[in-house]
């Protein structure tokens, strides 16, 4: 052991931090299977991992990292913005298990104005860097959609997808009521379209005042001019927009876009509430919750700020914090390029700014107060389930497997995982049936099984209860599958649905509780009706069988969507639109001469001859 070391960190740990240039970047802790359990940033990795070693640093994540870590590497950057930029994309590659990461309470709905040559505006709950203008996020889906609705009422914007929109041979209805100016297949004055976009954009940032007023001059000046009609028009859109904006939380009058963090700790808990302000209204606001590493609060609210924004969500030119970032500069000036135009982080001290983030704290409080009760709950379930199905401790994490056959092929199975009572579903799962031929649930589960798990200890990613969808049979299949494979844990349980029971002296149909079958338990166990624990296990149980649905489903409509075209070598997608759209049908081409394909614009007789003995039918 170096002397110099930490009591916990072995002699070569050290000296890979003592081996660390004195320069910008950032420093990945890996364990003994050298898996990255830890990211982080520095502006002098040489003086930040001297003091994680020197056991200088007493933070009590730390402290246990360095008990799992086994080596530590080195990624040096031109500056510290460079360096923030690189962890932010470390912690998305690596995912470690000891840093800071983000999981939303809720799904926000935003607004995007898609980037096209004629831009449609469309609800959405994912913001993807597509080039599209995103406005939001906004805490209220309905009113939303509400305000939408008003849009294409009163700006006549294209509403079709792209497939349509380029498909298209005439105006559709949309055009005709006077919603569209069909762009599609109609000249369209691009300045006129244009200009209804800004004043979607200015009614969708909360820019109200300024939009009237727009439209108030517009109007006076056809009605001087006497464009009765055009004056018209105006006027009943100004009328529709002043009834939108009614209602509007002002939450302050200088009319700024700015994000407002607050922070709550307590009990091993925090709290990072997220106020979003646009043109001086709180349109929506963010909750992240976090089992406190006792990591100090400026540098959780650093983690927060660095994913929050490399998330793709829309940046103010104004961001209020609680406590200040001694990065503050490289971050604005990370933050100013991504935006183009100046961004400020600020942590006010005392005035309206700091009364608008100690409501952030306030906020933060409440929304911890309601995790901790739903939390409590989850810890409530998770003990009746250990203790009614005799397991060997409250289950945390739990997976379920699904066996899907449509018509007698196709076997499809499905993996769904739940955390604390709620889908996880970056760890869903889904997978073709490669060995077992025909159908055969019980093979299936077993080939199925075997691949999850197989991964899992290479991934030391097992979950804590395992549930699969059937009887004291599948349960049989499960405990098999795991035992091939050595595992004692997952402990597994069987989920058999309710049945109609045989009762000749009732008239009314009658069904059985579901049964949850226990290993070497031959009577299964029934839970009450009321109890959380079954409806957990419903629930996951219903989620898996969904999710193997869904899967099925889009193979059927992939498969229902392939043409023997697809295999013909020299056919795309446009060729095969082409040649379908000329014979009506693949029957109707496989009728057709070579002379007759050939003749098709782009096909010759070579790519004929090709396409007539491809698609022969025996």
């Amino acid at each position: 052991m170096s002397p110099s070391a930490g009591g916990d960190v072995s002699e070569a740990l050290a000296a890979q931090g003592a081996a660390a240039p004195p320069r910008p970047g950032v420093y990945l802790f890996k364990d003994d299977q050298a898996r990255v359990i830890y990211v982080g940033k520095a502006k002098n990795l040489r003086s930040r991992l001297g003091s994680y070693m020197r056991g200088g640093d007493g933070r009590q994540q730390i402290v246990f990292l360095l008990r799992k870590a086994t080596q530590v590497e080195c990624l040096v950057t031109r500056n510290e913005k460079e360096a923030l930029i690189l962890e932010n994309n470390l912690i998305k590659q690596y995912k470690p298990r000891y840093n800071i990461r983000l999981k939303d309470d809720k799904s926000y709905v935003s607004v995007a104005m898609t980037k096209h040559a004629w831009p449609r505006v469309v609800v959405t709950r994912r913001i993807r860097k597509d080039g599209a203008r995103y406005f939001g996020p906004f805490h209220s889906a309905s009113s939303v959609r509400e305000t939408l609705d008003v849009v294409r009422k009163v700006f006549p914007l294209r509403t079709c997808s792209d497939a349509v929109f380029r498909n298209r041979q005439r105006p559709c209805l949309e055009h005709q009521i006077g919603r569209c100016l069909a762009p599609c297949v109609l000249p369209v004055d691009r300045e006129d379209y244009e200009g209804h976009l800004r004043q979607v954009a200015l009614l969708l940032e909360g820019r109200n005042e300024e939009l009237v007023a727009g439209m108030e001059r517009e109007m006076q000046l056809a009605s001087n001019e006497e464009r009765f009609e055009e004056a018209a028009k105006l006027r009943d859109r100004l009328r529709a927009i002043r009834n939108t904006a009614q209602g509007q939380e002002v939450l302050q009058h200088d009319g700024g876009d700015q994000d407002v963090f607050g922070f709550y700790r307590e009990g091993g808990f925090a709290e990072v509430q997220i106020l979003i302000v646009r043109a001086g209204r709180l349109v929506a606001n963010r909750s992240f919750g976090f089992r406190d590493w006792n990591l100090p609060e400026e540098e959780l609210i650093g983690s927060v700020l660095t994913q929050f924004y490399g998330g793709g969500h829309p940046i103010p030119p104004q961001i209020l914090l609680p406590v200040e970032l001694a990065d503050a500069d490289a971050r604005e000036e990370m933050l100013t390029e991504r935006l183009e135009r100046r961004v400020r982080i600020v942590a006010p001290q005392r005035g309206r700014k700091k009364r608008m983030v100690d409501l952030a704290g306030e906020n933060a409080r409440q929304a911890l107060g309601a995790r901790r009760g739903e939390d409590e709950r989850q810890s409530e379930t998770a003990e009746e389930l250990r203790r009614r199905l005799r397991l060997r401790s409250a289950p945390r994490t739990i997976e379920c497997v699904d066996i899907s056959t449509f018509q007698g092929s196709s076997t499809v199975a499905s993996v769904v995982a739940f955390d604390d009572g709620a889908p996880a579903t970056a760890r869903y799962r889904r997978y073709r049936i490669r060995t077992v031929e025909g159908t055969d649930d019980f093979a299936s589960m077993a080939e199925v099984l075997g691949r999850r798990f197989r991964a899992g200890i290479e991934a030391d990613d097992l979950p804590d209860l395992l549930v699969v969808d059937g009887g004291r049979g599948q349960l049989g299949v499960a405990l098999a599958a795991l035992a091939d494979l050595g595992l004692d844990s997952p402990e597994i349980v069987g989920l058999a649905k309710s049945r109609a029971r045989s009762d000749a002296r009732s008239v009314a149909m009658e069904r059985s509780e579901e049964r949850v079958f226990l290993p070497g338990r031959v009577n299964p166990v029934v839970l009450p009706r009321s109890s959380g624990a079954l409806f957990l296990l419903q629930r996951v149980r219903d989620e898996a069988h969904r999710f193997a649905i869904t899967y099925h489903r889009s193979l059927r409509q992939k498969a229902a969507r392939e043409s023997p075209l697809d295999a013909v070598a020299g056919i795309g997608p446009e060729r095969k639109k082409l040649l379908l759209r000329h014979f009506g049908s693949m029957a109707g081409l496989r009728r057709a001469s070579i002379e007759e394909i050939a003749a098709l614009a782009g096909i010759g007789k070579t790519l004929a001859r090709t396409i007539v003995a491809s698609i022969a039918e025996d």
